[in-house]
């Protein structure tokens, strides 16, 4: 065959394999493509994948024994009713607060033993209601759901939990603490319930590391004191659902149960522990273990106690009951020796942990000032506070009102 020499066919050829080559070449650009595509994830891909991780859940026990499905990673949080703001602020996850209750926003409060520390942060939060301990669902439902937290972290009872969830249709975890100490079972348990929900498990055990390391030196320094050289000890005007006057007390105080004190009220401990008490904690509405009740002034006469405690705080209302009847006051052995010594009030809308352990230090240097010679009270409670809450604020405690030292009545 001859070769193909004519000029038009020669053209026509030419252009007959350009347009193969063209062709070859698309199809090699979009199987490229294809293939690209098919290795990278549309943008629908990733969103859906972004749901799905956020539509993950897992569930927690609160101390009610309720089974609540929570987000997988918590972002943000309210807390509502007594305790859990204590609970965040020990486990530094203050900053995932996205609201806060109007107790917490007016300013420095040294009542709170978080508030020194954290005013300021929760100044800047939008407010989610009044707020307060009681146990009962008293949050403020629309306003919770303006902040939109991922948890609402809840010291309720735990018919008021569920009550505040149907109301939101946001998960509430119960962290209702209820008893008063520091030396239980359920403050380690609440406080490893809430860094479960909020992922502080390492800062937790940080936390009940250092409580140990405490509990145990106030251990070793009064274990062993034979009962017949320990001084008796009341402990009145206590602070407890209010103020209260001289005759107001507790039973299994905290500070005195850590050092091993001879606490004259706990000759009532049996029945403010009993059935009727066991009854309260399980419906969630009141303390077990550090009841504050009323006794008669007959009695506190007839213990007669070596040392008297009283909050600074009520120190207005015993000087009232001072002024209308000195001579009960002036009756009593720790008054006419001069031992009368400040406590300052460890409870506001729940018990402040820091302030119980401080209050245990400061009792020890009282009751036993031989085992306690040692301690310097004030560097003591900023080492506690650090520990606990990150900075020392001693200082700004006792100006507040909550200080340590003797007492003189009427002044």
């Amino acid at each position: 065959m001859k070769p193909c020499t004519h000029p038009t066919r020669l053209i026509r050829f030419s252009a007959l394999l350009l347009t193969l080559a063209l062709m070859l070449g698309l199809c090699s650009c979009t199987a490229a493509s294809a293939g690209e595509a098919a290795a990278q994830p549309s943008s629908a891909q990733e969103s859906a994948a972004s749901a799905q991780e956020e539509s993950a859940v897992r569930t927690v026990t609160d101390v009610w024994n309720r089974e609540v499905e929570i987000p997988e990673t918590v972002a943000s949080i309210v807390c509502v009713g007594s305790m859990a703001p204590r609970f965040a602020a020990y486990l530094d996850v203050m900053d995932l607060l996205v609201g806060a209750e109007d107790s917490d926003l007016d300013g420095t409060d040294v009542r709170y033993d978080y508030s020194p520390v954290y005013a300021d942060l929760l100044q800047t939060l939008p407010s989610i209601g009044a707020g307060g301990g009681s146990g009962e669902n008293n949050a403020y439902p629309e306003q919770i759901l303006a902040v939109m937290p991922d948890v609402i972290l809840a010291g309720f009872s735990a018919e008021a939990a569920d009550e505040l969830q149907r109301q939101t249709g946001i998960p509430v975890v119960s962290v209702r603490y209820r008893t008063q100490g520091f030396l239980d079972d359920d403050f380690y348990s609440t406080l490893r319930l809430f860094a479960e929900v909020v992922g502080a498990e390492e800062r937790c055990e940080e936390v009940l590391s250092y409580l140990d390391t405490c509990r145990a030196d106030l251990e070793s320094r009064t274990a062993d004191v034979p009962d017949e050289e320990k001084k008796s000890a009341y402990t009145g005007a206590v602070t407890f659902n209010g103020r209260h006057g001289f005759a107001f007390t507790y039973v299994n105080f905290p500070p005195f149960a850590a050092i091993h004190a001879n606490n004259v009220a706990d000759v009532f401990l049996e029945s403010a522990t009993g059935e009727a008490a066991q009854e309260a904690q399980q419906n969630g509405t009141a303390y077990v273990g550090q009841n504050g009740f009323e006794v008669d002034l007959e009695q506190i006469l007839a213990w007669d106690p070596d040392i008297i405690f009283l909050d600074p705080g009520n120190m207005d209302l015993v000087n009232e009951e001072y002024a209308k009847n000195p001579g009960f006051f002036e009756s009593l052995r720790a008054v006419q020796e001069g031992e009368l010594y400040t406590m300052p009030s460890s409870n506001a809308a729940g018990p402040n942990i820091t302030y119980l352990l401080i209050n245990a230090y400061y009792a020890g240097t009282v009751l036993y000032p031989d085992r306690f010679a040692d301690v310097d009270l004030e560097a003591k409670a900023g080492e506690i506070m650090t520990a606990l809450l990150g900075e020392d604020f001693f200082d700004e405690m006792e100006a507040g009102g909550l200080y340590y030292g003797k007492i003189t009545l009427g002044e």
